[in-house]
């Protein structure tokens, strides 16, 4: 028995709809990606969507569009969770925006809002919602924080696709929302990400910032850009300094397929998180992730305690013997990674809950299949494994 991290979630659809680009001759973002948008932005119930080449990328456009806009200026201060990916926090280091880390809660790895609360200033002007390993924050509260306080709130929803926060769908709560669809994500685009908005300025701004920074992809009435009358000219007018983080035509065409298997994913994904809760209840000294609203299980996040909690470099070797693959829990404690020395940032309290994370946290992959006999085998090895640590 092998147990993946992930596994592919293609079929003869997305092999077609490659093809039909292939024979179309038009490899470059085109009326696939269009498509793919439309349908995203209705599917999650967004008014706007926006393709580029990946989730991180899908962060860079956001936070740049909110730089461009006026809504943050370097020098602010953006509140986020100690544990995450690398680059939640990099585009705003890039934008020089100053890091407040706060910690997460031991149980559902997501931010504190306690420490949340306490981490306001009047310089702070943004708040980075992670919903970790496909687990909502608590945002009944966040959202509460941002009213009163006047403060800006974005969702990295990267590993989160098709969760749900009383009735809503994440990505969908804070003003910005991102998206990935790399191989081990919900859906799978090869490459690809998406970054959701109601605000139509901000929707322009990312559409500029996707594609160079030019006018050639906003709208005739853009409220970002008067189009002169001179048409050779608009051709390559460039308003703002942009990237080029755009997708292949094909990865639209791909996404269109996929789009329309989300639900069932979905759904296979929380059944097998349900039997897996299960199944682990026997074991002791380790814990499972616990759910906030509706999770969609990117993976089951795990932490060692009692007896174990020193011997996780123990218990991920026996696994990845068992050919049962595991990663860390992203990037852990992520102060504690070099790439912080780079960083305008602060820590008002400590990370101790990220610092548990760091050190006793692993989490293994959840497919889009049933994966009953997976499950089944992982426990059953980690049972042999935690008896021969006692």
């Amino acid at each position: 028995m092998k147990y993946g991290l992930c596994q592919s979630s293609w079929d003869e659809e997305e092999l077609a709809a490659i093809n039909a680009v292939v024979i179309s001759d038009m490899y470059t973002m085109g009326r696939h990606v269009t498509e793919y948008e439309k349908e995203f932005a209705l599917k999650f119930g967004s008014k706007y969507a926006v393709m580029v080449n990946s989730g991180s990328s899908a962060n860079l456009v956001a936070v740049a569009a909110l730089v461009y806009s006026g809504k943050l200026n370097a020098g602010d201060e953006v509140i986020v969770p100690a544990v995450s990916w690398s680059t939640t926090y990099f585009p705003l280091a890039q934008f020089g925006l100053k890091l407040v880390f706060v910690d997460v809660e031991a149980d559902t790895f997501n931010m504190d809002v306690s420490q949340v609360q306490a981490a306001v200033t009047d310089n702070t002007r943004l708040i980075v919602a992670v919903n970790l390993l496909g687990n909502a924050n608590k945002f009944a509260e966040l959202t509460q924080i941002c009213e009163r306080e006047h403060i800006i709130l974005m969702e990295d929803n990267c590993e989160a696709m098709g969760a749900e926060y009383e009735g809503r769908q994440l990505g969908t709560i804070g003003t910005l929302g991102t998206f990935s669809t790399f191989f081990a994500h919900h859906l799978c685009t090869m490459e690809g990400g998406m970054a959701v908005t109601n605000d139509r300025e901000l929707y322009e701004y990312m559409l500029c910032i996707r594609a160079h920074g030019w006018t050639r992809n906003l709208p005739q009435d853009s409220l970002i850009n008067e189009t002169s009358d001179n048409p050779f000219y608009e051709k390559f007018n460039f308003i703002v300094p942009g990237f080029n983080v755009r997708p292949l035509d094909m990865e639209g065409a791909i996404g269109c397929c996929q789009i329309k298997k989300l639900d069932r994913i979905i759904a296979n994904r929380r059944n097998n998180a349900a039997y897996l809760s299960e199944k682990i209840k026997g074991l002791p000294g380790i814990r499972l992730q616990t759910e906030v609203g509706k999770s969609s299980w990117y993976g089951f996040g795990m932490i060692l305690e009692d007896g174990f909690a020193d011997k996780r470099n123990q218990v991920v070797g026996e696994l990845e013997k068992a050919g049962i693959e595991t990663r860390p829990i992203l990037a852990g404690n992520f102060t504690r990674n070099k790439a912080i020395a780079f960083m305008d940032y602060s820590i008002p309290q400590p990370l101790t809950n990220a610092d548990v994370i760091h050190d006793s946290g692993f989490y293994i992959g959840n497919h889009p299949t049933i994966i009953n006999d997976k499950i089944d085998y992982f426990t059953e090895t980690m049972e042999k494994i935690m008896k021969g640590l006692v």
